[in-house]
């Protein structure tokens, strides 16, 4: 599956930077912060998303 992003100027300037640090493709070094970020999600990342889904309950109910 492919997803495409928008990234400032600035963002992708430090992504390629990264990569080119850790000499591997840009695609390669953000397919893996996203795999990282899937397969072991920071806990304060789910803590936000519990609160925004507890937070949208009832809009989530009405539109299912």
């Amino acid at each position: 599956m492919r997803v495409a992003i928008d990234l400032t100027d600035e963002q992708l300037a430090q992504l390629r930077r990264q990569a080119s640090d850790l000499g591997v493709p840009v695609e390669d070094l953000a397919r893996a912060a996203v795999v990282d970020l899937v397969n072991k999600p920071a806990e304060d990342f789910l803590a936000v998303a519990r609160r925004v889904l507890a937070k949208n309950a009832e809009l989530y109910r009405r539109l299912s």
